[in-house]
């Protein structure tokens, strides 16, 4: 997923660009509305992260250049201006959605996904005969639904979201339990274990990456 990134915070770009580089996403960094213009016209994104208060063309405006020249590039307002005001501005300028600094970056993930899926512009992800629906929320192998439970679900959605890079049994643990730790420590192996048996002579496989997590991979060999 391509992403533009306009701001004028050095310390908070760079600390995104690497944060979000490692969560899968390719991100282009700019500092001003004029430069972020042009790179719109010239480039496809998939998404644009867009502070308000940046030099050149403030944001309000730079969101309704893009919408008067017919761009449809969705567009996620990061800002402190956390006034309903504001918030109101940039929604009639044209964005899409609004996240107030400070943020979470896990919601900033989320938001910046939905945004994408709900645009047409990120493709179901695959591993091999794997398919996962994200509008649907089922998974296919081949032409077949796959038969899983609510956590299950849950742990293959965050696996495949980045086929072939591993998350954290912490990460994976909250998004199949919620914020409420499970009773058992180990409870998230349990789930990763009735999964790999549901996955069996499927030519897909959860591997563990150990002091690290869970990553979902093509079998080896698997034709």
């Amino acid at each position: 997923m391509k992403l533009l990134l306009v701001e004028d915070d050095f310390d908070l770009s760079g600390a995104l660009v690497r944060v979000l580089s490692r969560r899968g996403f390719e991100v282009t960094h700019c500092n001003d509305g004029v430069s972020a213009l042009e790179l719109l016209q010239n480039g496809r994104f998939d998404a644009v992260m867009l502070d308000l208060g940046i030099p050149g063309i403030d944001g309000l405006q730079l969101l309704q250049r893009l919408r008067g020249r017919g761009l449809t590039v969705p567009v996620l307002v990061l800002t402190a201006r956390g006034a309903v005001g504001d918030r109101i501005a940039g929604l009639n300028a044209g964005a899409d959605d609004y996240l107030p600094k400070p943020f979470d970056l896990d919601e900033l993930d989320a938001r910046l996904r939905a945004l994408v899926r709900r645009s047409g512009g990120m493709e179901a992800p695959r591993c091999g005969e794997l398919r996962y629906e994200r509008g649907s929320g089922a998974f296919y192998l081949g032409q077949s639904p796959l038969e899983l439970t609510p956590r299950e679900s849950a742990l293959l959605a965050a696996l495949m979201d980045r086929p072939g890079h591993a998350m954290t049994k912490e990460r994976l643990t909250v998004l199949a339990f919620g914020q409420e730790p499970p009773a058992q420590a180990d409870a998230i192996e349990v789930v990763v274990h009735r999964l790999r048996k549901k996955l069996a002579q499927t030519g897909v496989q959860i591997t563990t990456l150990r002091g690290v997590g869970y990553l979902v991979q093509e079998a080896r060999g698997h034709a």
